[in-house]
């Protein structure tokens, strides 16, 4: 009997850093890779060569990308570099000059010949003649029960403190019909929580308007409202609903037709909406839309309509000209505002930002201060919005078992993995990743939850 051994793969090697829409990137990178043949290595000592996705989105994330691409180099030696920062090759290589290659984002043909050159695909007779669609499911690098679907790329915004569309271009969409297929592809295969990810979801298919679909037999604009009904009417092999959690929304007027969705149990009672300010004078400064009395408006209107919604949003202290009377105007909003979940940044200059060349900047001990100042708050107003939790009970999605302590993880319909709270439950080893379950609140802190599963 001949024994035949297939030869060994080529292993390649991944960091992956930044955003969602760049872990996204990550997984489109590795599948193709996967389908040419290469498997994956966990650690540096056993890859071939390392692919490191960056990003530039502020400095201090430039750095850090710059310090793991050295990390690689070290370890391993043979470094491929792709992602934001691949915009700045010229600094890359005058800081690394054996990186083998630097790419940008989206650039997936370009990264994926610069591994092949690296180290080339090994010839198998055998997986050759496999069709690519035939070798099973994209890869994920996220747990199987959640995934992220990132539904345009690019963005119209010319915000004054960000580069994203240098890096990134002006908003491109995909077609409904094949976000939609994506997306129940893995419902099928396992996902319970779909993470609808964009640089502007909200602008979803303006540069496509007009390209309608049809999916199951009906009409499907590029549309925001369009594409959440559709993506709530999925459905599990077990006939669960899977959650629709949507991400990077701006308060445009078409965002009020969401919420009726979230009251009828198709898409999660989750905003995820990058304010940044509400000083009149400091959102006009960043090029943001300036009319916070209208958004206090309308938070009220939505939450009278899905009266379990949670907002959570991202805001910048210490941008140029910001005065004691627009930061005091910014926590008299929060306060008024009563977000669920908040997260804040000191104001970082970005080359190529137009924020840079604005006057007044606000000294670095100030911005530590204010920053200061909104954590306290807005853990305060978190504190007080989770302890009214307590003694109620809530849907969590499971992450992860403990079956010695016999504790879990989860997350409820508030909490996006990654970045928001966490449910911690008691009694709970009989659980596993993936599961929903309900779940009869006993305490809380400043983010979390504390439980025990019911029923």
């Amino acid at each position: 009997m001949t024994i035949t051994t297939l030869p060994k793969p080529p292993r390649v090697g991944l960091v992956s850093l930044g955003c969602p829409k760049a872990l996204v990137d990550s997984e489109r990178i590795m599948t193709k890779l996967r389908a040419d043949g290469y498997d994956m290595s966990p650690d540096y000592a056993g890859a071939d060569v390392v692919l490191v996705n960056t990003c530039g989105f502020l400095d201090s994330a430039k750095e850090e990308s710059l310090e793991a691409i050295g990390e690689a180099i070290a370890e391993n030696g043979r470094v491929v570099v792709t992602g934001c920062m691949g915009k700045e090759a010229d600094l890359i290589r005058a800081r690394f000059p054996s990186v083998l290659a630097v790419t940008g984002p989206q650039q997936y043909d370009e990264v994926v010949a610069a591994v092949h050159e690296a180290a080339p695909p090994v010839p198998n007779a055998y997986l050759d003649l496999i069709p690519a669609a035939n070798l099973g499911p994209d890869l994920k690098l996220t747990p199987r029960h959640y995934s992220y679907v990132k539904i345009s790329e690019g963005c119209n915004h010319r915000c004054a403190f960000c580069i994203i569309p240098s890096i990134r271009g002006d908003l491109i969409s995909r077609r409904p019909d094949a976000i939609l297929r994506e997306a129940e592809k893995l419902v099928a295969a396992g996902t319970k929580e779909l993470l609808v990810i964009s640089q502007d979801t909200s602008a979803y298919g303006v540069d496509i308007r007009n390209d309608v679909r049809q999916w199951h037999g009906r009409d499907v604009r590029p549309h925001m409202t369009d594409l959440a009904r559709e993506l709530g009417m999925l459905r599990t092999p077990a006939g669960e609903t899977p959650w629709v959690r949507l991400h990077y929304v701006y308060p445009y007027p078409h965002v009020d037709q969401v919420i009726p969705l979230m009251a009828e149990g198709l898409v999660l009672p989750y905003l995820d909406i990058p304010f940044q300010h509400a000083s009149p004078k400091i959102l006009r400064a960043m090029r943001r839309p300036a009319n916070d009395a209208k958004v206090l408006e309308r938070i009220r209107g939505w939450r009278r309509i899905a009266p379990d919604i949670t907002i959570r949003s991202t805001f910048v202290v210490g941008f140029p000209g910001e005065t004691d009377e627009d930061f005091h105007y910014l926590l008299e909003w929060l306060e008024e505002a009563q977000l669920d979940r908040v997260g804040a940044f000191r104001f970082e200059p970005v080359e190529g930002a137009a924020a840079n060349a604005l006057p007044d900047p606000v000294p670095e001990e100030v911005k530590e201060e204010r920053y200061a100042q909104v954590m306290e708050l807005t853990a305060r107003i978190s504190a007080t919005k989770l302890a009214a939790k307590v003694g109620s009970t809530v849907d969590v999605l499971i992450d992860a078992v403990d079956s010695e302590s016999g504790g879990a993880t989860g997350r409820s319909k508030a909490d996006a993995p990654e970045i928001d709270g966490e449910v911690h439950l008691r009694d709970a080893g009989h659980l596993q990743p993936g599961e929903f379950v309900r779940v009869a609140v006993e305490g809380s802190d400043e983010h979390d939850l504390f439980g025990v599963p019911v029923g």
